[in-house]
């Protein structure tokens, strides 16, 4: 992966200025998500996190998120555990992997799922906020409520044709994944963000 050519300070400060910016205007009164919302064409269905929350800390479904487990014949307890699975991020890493083009490609992808519900244009500058805020406030973990607690807009929008068609193609870019994961994350992350020594004469 070639580096990036390194930003002034100014650039970097009308950079971070205009991410700020961004997220403001994703949520300009809201700090976390308060709804979940999936949306398939004109269909939209609501779950309140609050019930997410509730799940994960009981075990217990209310609700509609009840009777949609029921129908999908799922266990309440066990998405109550998946729901509380922290995934270990090292903060600093994490944050420079999503500045890569790998990272940002990831986002992009991710982004037309998963997006502020009335702000679907800012939908990567709220997950890489949501990401990092939740990795700070997990102590350098991560799980789906730390995620939704951290994602700066009260509507998380869910775009349910856009996920199946992605679950679809997950098996073909398991392999990727797994090549990238096995690799010395931390130097590629390094050789990104630190300038090549000058080749001597």
């Amino acid at each position: 992966m070639s580096p990036r050519p390194s930003l002034s300070p100014s650039a970097r400060a009308c950079g971070l200025s205009g991410l700020v910016a961004l997220v403001a205007l994703a949520a300009p009164a809201a700090r976390a998500a308060e709804q979940v919302v999936f949306v398939s064409g004109a269909f939209r269905r609501s779950i309140p996190v609050a019930d997410l929350e509730q799940l994960a800390r009981t075990g217990e479904a209310a609700g509609l998120l009840g009777d949609a487990l029921r129908l999908g014949g799922q266990d309440p307890a066990e998405v109550g555990k998946l729901l509380n699975h922290r995934v270990t991020l090292p903060l600093v890493l994490t944050t420079r992997l999503l500045s890569t083009r790998f990272g940002e490609d990831a986002l992009e992808r991710l982004s037309v799922i998963l997006y502020p519900l009335r702000a679907p244009k800012v939908g990567m500058v709220a997950l890489r906020s949501a990401t990092i805020m939740g990795i700070q406030t997990g102590s350098g973990t991560l799980s789906a409520v730390g995620f939704l607690r951290a994602y700066p807009n009260e509507d998380v929008a869910i775009n349910l044709p856009a996920l199946q068609s992605a679950l679809q193609g997950l098996s073909g870019m398991g392999n990727v994944v797994k090549e990238f994961l096995e690799s010395d994350l931390g130097s590629n992350l390094e050789r990104v963000n630190t300038p090549a020594a000058p080749v001597k004469p």
